[in-house]
């Protein structure tokens, strides 16, 4: 059991979500049996023995989902597992301080998103335009991503137009457990997008993971509308909430 709690903890301090599972309430020979749960590993421990373990997993995957630790009873052997569910905060990164970013900045964080603005060119990224983000990073997006780090809580939103820029975001965003990544324009600007990205080693499966056209189409046109739409998409993606296909205006 020792080796079982040694695991937990190296997912907590990874950051990543994870849930263990204890019988609260049984036969005696089942007190205390707990199995560990994470949201992207293989899950282990003896409760996983029983017949019945199918539901135990289904009920984890769902409260890790919401985010909240609860109790479930099973008819079975009559018995009450409690679920300590630990998902890490989520994080909307934002490469590129346009317009946009402050908006989603506002939207996201009574959304309980925690913020990060990356972009190296200090005379856009400064606390003046953006007061309300909660770090910002001066640097390329393939140092302060790392630095930030990518988990299976992170939404990571590519907004500046600009290759150099959002390329390196999008070929460390796209590989990572990071639930959501998204960038902003036209389908000629994501066709050459896609082309670039291709010939620099992604591959088409990564490619498919990437929001765009970004956002839930609203019809929006100002910054803020737009914004709107990116956040709106990110919530529904959280939430695993299945899109309709989006098809690109020519």
């Amino acid at each position: 059991m020792s080796e079982l709690f040694s695991i937990f903890k190296d997912y907590l301090e990874q950051d990543k979500s994870v849930t263990l599972a204890t019988v609260v309430r049984g036969p005696a020979e089942l007190l205390g049996a707990k199995a560990l749960i994470p949201s992207d590993g293989e899950p282990q421990g003896p409760l996983l023995d029983l017949p019945w373990h199918s539901k135990l997993l289904r009920d984890a995957y769902q409260l890790m989902g919401e985010g909240v630790s609860a109790s479930r009873r099973y008819e079975e052997d009559q018995i009450e597992v409690f679920f300590d569910v630990h998902r890490p905060p989520s994080r909307l990164i934002i490469v590129g301080a346009v317009h946009i970013a402050d908006a989603l900045i506002r939207f996201a964080k009574p959304l309980g998103y925690r913020t990060h603005l990356v972009d190296p060119r200090t005379a856009f990224a400064t606390t003046e335009r953006f007061p309300h983000v909660d770090e910002m990073h001066h640097a390329w997006p393939d140092e302060a991503l790392p630095e930030i780090g990518l988990n299976s809580e992170t939404a990571v939103v590519v907004i500046t137009h600009d290759p150099k820029l959002d390329d390196p975001a999008l070929k460390l965003a796209l590989p990572s457990p990071a639930f959501y990544v998204g960038a902003l324009g036209s389908p000629k600007t994501h066709a050459r997008r896609v082309d670039r990205l291709l010939g620099e080693g992604l591959t088409q499966v990564q490619l498919d993971r990437l929001h765009a056209p970004i956002g839930l189409d609203l019809g929006g046109r100002t910054p803020a509308e737009i914004a709107l739409s990116i956040m709106a998409e990110i919530v529904a993606v959280h939430n695993r909430v299945a899109l309709a296909e989006r098809i690109p205006e020519e």
